[in-house]
């Protein structure tokens, strides 16, 4: 049992082959639906999840918390998943969510920039220049925003174990390399492996449901312990630790929390 992750350009084959992999290991294929189960539990619209899983943080944005607060919301959903075990998820952004649990299979897969554009022309009827400035901007998007959320750049083959070009190798081809990867040894689910997704999961849900009053808390997890970090000025009302402590022993799974508040500079 595994966890595939499959990081792909628009019109890549990306879909493809995460939904034939999906077939051939009977593991569940997941991309939007976290967003739809997301928008749903947080009563968010759909449109703001996707545009904060898409475009980059604006300077607003990043100064008011709010794309952090809906990437907290879809991590929560995409973990969740996770948890379950025997899931192909493809998108931007799960690898970065689980990257160091061992039995996480992080897959990136690339096409020809001329093939992806005979693609997305064929598919919404585009002339060339129309395809070719959709794509570059798309791609100039995904890219700036791992880079801006994350500090990296998802077009680095450091950060998956398998990278494949569609293109003498076919999609089928493709499926069979991810497919072998998948059913080796190390990316087999055991016991340790198993707690530390969860406990990802439960930090994440447990952020999720902390979030919208403490925008700057993080959370990690050991077991059903938590323990929470979140900003506090020195004008915080009395009582502010124990309020996101009983915040956060509401969230089902959690059995201890722990809140550390660090003050918060002005240039911080």
């Amino acid at each position: 049992m595994a966890i595939v992750t499959i990081s792909r350009g628009s019109f890549s084959k990306g879909k493809e082959v995460a939904e034939k992999v999906a077939g051939r290991l009977g593991y569940q294929a997941v991309s939007r639906e976290v967003i739809l189960e997301a928008s749903k539990d947080f009563q968010i619209p759909q449109s703001r999840l996707d545009h904060a899983m898409h475009d980059a943080p604006s300077v607003f944005e990043r100064f008011t918390y709010e794309k952090q607060k809906y990437i907290a919301y879809i991590a929560s959903e995409i973990l969740a998943r996770f948890k379950k075990d025997n899931v192909v998820y493809h998108g931007l952004a799960g690898h970065f969510f689980a990257k160091d649990v061992s039995h996480l299979l992080k897959v990136r897969i690339i096409a020809d920039m001329e093939d992806r554009i005979v693609s997305l022309m064929e598919k919404d009827n585009l002339n060339r220049e129309q395809a070719i400035a959709f794509l570059e901007k798309d791609d100039r998007d995904r890219k700036t925003w791992s880079y801006q959320v994350y500090g990296v750049d998802t077009t680095d083959s450091s950060l998956y174990d398998l990278v494949i070009h569609i293109h003498k190798l076919t999609i089928d081809n493709a499926v069979d390399l991810i497919c072998a990867a998948a059913t080796q040894p190390q990316f087999k689910t055991t016991p340790e492996s198993q707690q530390a997704i969860e406990n990802l999961a439960l930090a994440a849900k447990t952020r999720a449901a902390l979030i919208g009053d403490h925008p700057s808390c993080e959370v990690t997890c050991e077991g059903g312990a938590v323990d929470i970090f979140a900003r506090a000025s020195v004008h915080s009302e009395t009582g502010l630790a124990e309020a996101i402590r009983a915040k956060a022993l509401k969230v089902a799974g959690v059995s201890s929390a722990t809140v550390r508040l660090k003050p918060t500079t002005l240039f911080s």
